[in-house]
């Protein structure tokens, strides 16, 4: 089929380039030295230059490689935006134009998973797509009831692509060390390819899904449609007519801004405590604004399971920050995995980093915006080995709960929504409005 990436000699071909790539520019690099370049300059232009292609290349994959690309796109923030800005268009070029599969080809999918009278089931069914993505698409039909459903169809050897991509992508841990050296790699790849096997199972789609419509049934704030019928591959779902979320973006009063974001704060911060799941994949094309206001969501492809809702180490460090105690900060941040043993950070520099990422957090009602999200951006974007954001890990268990924060944010800034978000983390986060022992009563709200 056309939308799954090239075949697997060429795919290999172009990550085999990034190890081989870096060997040259290495090379390179001890010439220019020995010709008298200071290292500085050596090794911040070896850095530049790797990581345009590590983007370049992931960009211009699918499957795992994508997959590892957006997960990656957490530390864009790190990198010039040079190299960044035409990643990212590579990637959302990629998501927006994936061609769909062939009505034959989907015929074909439907009859190996439900039976040669797979049409039994419908009493109509749309052959063309209403969305297409990485891994599979989806079809607008009528169930044999007679309600309208959406049909979820997962397109043939996407599995297979997206494992070997990660089997290909664990050669390279030493490359990514270049570019964020306080990243350990291995893990996160592992873990990234754990998370990417669940996906591509639809009966674990379905499990997740029908608990968050279950805990939402009839709620005020949250509508998410019930699972008919799943099996490893093809999924069925109630149908859900309302505003895509990005239409909100674009043509929304201020009020529906507003609103609309805080009801997805409101959505990602209560699911772990009232489903024991996160939504992992926060874009707007997985949210509809109802007719009646309530939010809509969709795909629950990528959740993260936690069971016991947030860590509380979450809450509790960010409340510490908040009061100014940067050293026990810093030492939160070793015990969780943030910062490695061999990893020395300037503390000032690491508060500076936080600070405005954590200001929502600090005051009653907060305003995100695209300036302040660039502001952010630009004040970081700077290889050279001072810039703390290269210094940080990302351990393998927040995975999915930094890229659900970091995504989530993106779609704040893009709402331009102001509300009272604090009030969500005090409401839902463990630990966040929790006083220790030794600290005095009262002390998160004064200090924040």
């Amino acid at each position: 089929m056309t939308d799954l990436p090239h075949r697997a000699v060429t795919r290999s071909a172009k990550l085999a380039s990034l190890p081989l790539g870096f060997a040259g520019r290495t090379a390179i690099g001890l010439g220019r030295r020995l010709g008298g370049a200071s290292a500085e300059i050596v090794t911040r232009e070896i850095q530049q230059r790797t990581a345009d292609q590590i983007f370049k290349v992931l960009g211009e994959l699918k499957g795992g490689a994508m997959k590892l690309g957006q997960a990656l796109s957490i530390f864009e923030a790190a990198l010039p935006p040079e190299f960044t800005e035409p990643y990212r268009a590579t990637l959302t070029r990629l998501q927006d134009a994936a061609p769909p599969l062939p009505a034959a080809s989907v015929h074909r999918v439907l009859a190996e998973q439900l039976g040669d009278e797979w049409r039994d089931n419908f009493v109509e069914f749309d052959d063309h797509p209403t969305a297409a993505a990485s891994i599979g698409q989806v079809h607008r039909a009528v169930w044999h009831d007679g309600r309208t459903v959406a049909v979820k169809i997962q397109y043939p050897g996407a599995g297979k692509a997206l494992l070997s991509d990660f089997n290909q992508l664990s050669r390279l841990g030493k490359l990514f060390g270049v570019i964020l050296p306080g990243l350990d790699i291995k893990p996160l790849l592992n873990e990234l390819k754990e998370r990417v096997a669940e996906e591509l199972d639809y009966l674990n789609e379905a499990e997740a899904q029908h608990a968050f419509a279950q805990e939402f049934m009839d709620d005020p704030d949250f509508c998410v449609p019930d699972v008919i019928a799943a099996n490893e591959q093809i999924l069925v779902t109630e149908w859900m007519d309302g505003t895509p979320l990005s239409k909100i973006i674009t043509d929304g009063s201020q009020e529906d801004r507003d609103r609309a974001g805080l009801q997805l704060v409101r959505f990602l911060f209560c699911s772990p405590a009232r489903v024991g799941l996160l939504h992992a994949d926060p874009h707007p094309g997985n949210f509809r604004v109802l007719e009646d206001g309530r939010l809509g969501v969709l795909d629950f492809g990528a959740v993260n399971r936690l069971p016991e809702g947030y860590p509380p180490m979450f809450g509790k460090l960010t409340r510490i920050f908040n009061q100014g105690d940067m050293e026990s900060v810093v030492r939160g941040l070793r015990d969780e995995g943030f910062i490695r043993p061999h990893i020395e950070v300037d503390v000032d520099a690491l508060r500076s980093f936080l600070a405005p990422y954590l200001e929502p957090t600090q005051v009653e009602e907060f305003t995100f915006t695209r300036e302040w999200l660039r502001h952010q951006a630009v004040a970081v974007a700077d290889l050279r080995p001072t810039n703390v954001v290269r210094q940080l890990n990302l351990p393998p268990s927040y995975v999915l709960i930094h890229r659900v924060h970091a995504a989530g944010v993106g779609v704040l800034c893009q709402l331009g929504a102001t509300a009272r978000f604090r009030d969500e983390a005090i409401r839902w986060v463990p630990g966040f409005a929790d006083d220790d022992p030794g600290e005095p009563e009262g002390t998160v709200l004064a200090a924040s």
